[in-house]
This record gives structure tokens, sequence and C-alpha cells, in this order.
């Protein structure tokens, strides 16, 4: 049987939500987000091996949160990074057995175990999976001074979890970072690998500003 990973990025220090606390440790019914995050896996797979990448200065305030919300669920973590392509780097070096790896963002609390499942079984089968939906609204593209409609039914938004099997991930993380690696898909596709998709979730939203917070609130309560 495959061993099972997820690496869960939660570096940054959360400008736009203009909060003093960054935002993985905002709460939504009195627990930090990243507390939900990760209990997302650990419900998917209690046998998860759960990475979580932390910017150093945030890595004893982490334990304080664990031991004030009475955080109990298994997980290591690791320093991150200057960039989230370093922080999944470091992740990367503490896993030695081979497996599927997932990397998740730390503020996207509510990914489903039906979109977990989904990505791992893609992974397993292709080597590779990212979860994305379609746009509601109408896209325009600027080229140049100019900008023209384009068709919304080519485009996708992508999300995680990103699953990839390890010796592939691993491999593309081997490569110097470059400015075009937007997520670790980007970095897979640079070797050459086509990308697989699943599909996403709306719910499976990414908290990065006070509007995101709110609509988090209000998913959380519709879900109890």
């Amino acid at each position: 049987m495959l061993k099972k990973f997820v690496i869960i990025t939660a570096g940054g220090k959360g400008s736009r939500m203009h909060s003093a606390t960054p935002k993985q440790f905002l709460l939504i019914k009195n627990k930090p987000v990243l507390y939900h995050t990760i209990n997302s896996f650990y419900k998917y797979d209690k046998s998860i091996n759960i990475i979580v990448t932390l910017p150093k200065e945030y890595i004893t305030l982490w334990k304080k949160l664990c031991k004030k919300y009475k955080i109990k669920i298994k997980h290591t973590v690791v320093n991150g990074g200057n960039t989230r392509f370093n922080s999944v780097k470091n992740a990367l070096n503490t896993i030695k057995n081979a497996g599927i790896i997932a990397v998740h963002d730390g503020v996207r609390p509510f990914v489903s175990e039906k979109l977990i499942k989904s990505a791992f079984n893609c992974a397993i089968k292709n080597g590779n999976a990212i979860p994305v939906t379609s746009p509601n609204e109408s896209l325009r593209e600027k080229i140049g001074n100019v900008n023209v409609a384009v068709d919304r039914k080519n485009f996708f938004l992508v999300q995680t979890p990103q699953c990839f099997k390890s010796e592939i991930l691993k491999k593309a993380y081997e490569q110097n970072f470059s400015a075009s690696f937007t997520d670790d898909a980007t970095v897979v596709e640079q070797l050459g690998y086509k990308i697989f998709m699943v599909e996403g979730e709306r719910e499976n939203i990414k908290i990065t500003t006070p509007l995101d917070l709110e609509i988090a609130k209000g998913i959380f309560k519709n879900r109890r």
C-alpha cells in the first residue's frame, strides 16, 4: 500500500488580511484556521503523514496554540523558506519513503474528503493531479494596449491539494527556482510532465482577505 503524505504550507504574514495575527492562526469556530486544514486530511486518512511548513518565527507560537486549543493531531513542523518553493523543498527533504505527496495551502480549511480522495486516486493512476474549477464570470485578456474577450471554457482556476508521485515531485524540486513557478504543478510541468486535472470545489476557498474570512465563517456555520 502506497504511503500518503501531505505538505501543508502555512507561510506568509497575511498582509492582505490587515490583521496583526497571521491568517493561518485566525480563529474559526474557536480553533485556528490551520487546525481545520490539518483536521481535513486527518479525517480523510488517520495514517497520513502530515508535514506543516511555517516561518521560523511562528513555530513557537504554533506550539503554544496547539497547547492552548488542545490540538493533538500528530504532525511534523518544518522551517519554511523565503518562498513557497523553498518551503516545499524543505518539507520534501524530510520524506524518505516513496508514496504519493499532496501539497496544500494552510488557509484552505474546507477541502473535503471527497476531493482529497479524488486527487490522490488520480495521482496514483496518472502520476499527478490538480483540482480546478471553471470561472463563472466573463474573461478578457490584455494584449498590448488592447483587451479582447476570451472563451472562459478554455480556462480554469487552480486549487490545492496538488498530488504527485514522490519520485516525480522530488525530481522536480531539484530544479533551481524560477519566477514562473506559481505552484507545484508548474514546477513539475517544467520537466515535461503532462498535468492531470480533477474537479475542484467552490467551497475550497483560500482565506487571504477579511471578506474571505467572513465567507469561511458562513461556510463553517452551514456545514455544522
